[in-house]
């Protein structure tokens, strides 16, 4: 499922013998300079916000419990859908429905994407309010926010692995 991907200005068998050369109708695994380069995307969203809310006389958000409760589920049940889609794939090498496994293959990518993001705007968040870290309301605001990154980046990786899982292992009998 997951491999690679054509170009639209390359044709597929440019590098003959390439064993690196992506299958047609394969897609890309998800680039991690992207995935940086969301992330910082999203620490200049979260400074952003806090500074505009503050700038306009309003107090801004705080991370709750509740939220690092969601995103620590999300982040087990991500978990647990690769383990088991590796499993199933790459262990027992089962094959699972095309359109389970685009489902499977799509909430990773979109989890690694939004996580990335989420983790920015949570660590934006957390760099606000460095400066006041002396008085406890700062204080927790700052705990709060990077403790929601650091459980951000726990989607990202679950996201990632489930992604990973997704790939069609290589077939030791397939000639070409």
């Amino acid at each position: 499922m997951v491999s690679g991907g054509t170009e639209p200005d390359r044709a597929p068998n440019d590098h003959h013998g390439d064993k690196h050369e992506p299958r047609p109708g394969s897609v890309r695994p998800t680039s991690r300079r992207l995935l940086v380069a969301i992330a910082v995307l999203g620490v200049a969203i979260g400074v952003t916000m806090v500074k505009a809310i503050e700038a306009g006389g309003g107090v801004a958000p705080a991370v709750s419990w509740l939220t690092l409760i969601a995103w620590a589920f999300l982040a087990a049940l991500l978990f647990a859908a690769a383990r088991n889609t590796h499993q199933r794939v790459q262990v027992r090498r089962e094959r699972i429905e095309p359109s389970r496994a685009v489902f499977l293959l799509m909430i990773g990518k979109a989890s690694a994407f939004v996580g990335a993001l989420c983790t920015g705007v949570y660590a934006g968040f957390a760099l606000s309010f460095l400066q006041a870290m002396g008085s406890s309301g700062p204080r927790n605001r700052v705990i709060m926010a990077g403790a929601a990154a650091v459980v951000s980046v726990l989607v990202v990786t679950a996201g990632l692995l489930l992604e990973r899982a997704c790939r069609v292992p290589e077939d030791p009998d397939e000639t070409p």
